[in-house]
């Protein structure tokens, strides 16, 4: 069962949380987010921290109440600090640059890629090769990533592709005469 429930949610200054039955909304200095509770989960609030708490003995009350709690406490930290992923290009050629709101990609296909950025994402290429993904919703920072990646994973003969800027592709040995 999820222990991590346990743990209360720090809540530093400048944010400002609102619990509803059905929803916790929090508003920070970077923006503002909203997650729907589950019915078998209570969040509460204790002085400076949030506190969340099955409203059953069910497993799956006991683990919507972990899940709860690392979302909330993702919320609090993307308000306040934001989240970021980092992908680099590997590639002759292959290259990234942001016009407005569309990333546009040269990636060794016969026409370019395009990749309109969702609304509470900023998409910033310090070089031709590096994007630098933020936002304040964990999910979506990750989703975006995830979804440029997708347009040309990392292939493990030459290692070409787009990958995180921490991921290791283990290479495969070409095929011998």
């Amino acid at each position: 069962m999820s222990r991590i429930a346990r743990y209360p949610v720090a809540l530093p200054a400048g944010v400002e949380v609102e619990i509803t039955p059905e929803a916790v909304r929090v508003k920070g200095p970077k923006g503002k987010l909203e997650h729907r509770t589950h019915r078998l989960v209570a969040v509460t609030r204790d002085g400076e921290a949030l506190k969340v708490k099955a409203l059953d003995v069910s497993t799956a009350a006991k683990a919507l109440s972990g899940t709860t709690r690392a979302l909330v406490q993702n919320m609090v930290t993307g308000v306040t600090a934001g989240f970021e992923k980092r992908l680099t290009i590997i590639g002759v050629g292959y290259r990234a640059a942001i016009q407005g709101r569309k990333l546009n990609l040269t990636l060794g296909f016969s026409h370019p890629v395009s990749y309109v950025v969702p609304e509470g994402i900023t998409i910033e290429t310090p070089s031709q090769t590096e994007i630098v993904i933020k936002g304040v919703d964990r999910q979506m920072v990750g989703q975006v990533a995830a979804d440029i990646r997708a347009f040309r994973p990392p292939e493990p003969y030459k290692g070409k592709g787009v990958r995180y800027i921490d991921e290791r592709i283990v290479m495969k040995e070409a095929k011998k005469k």
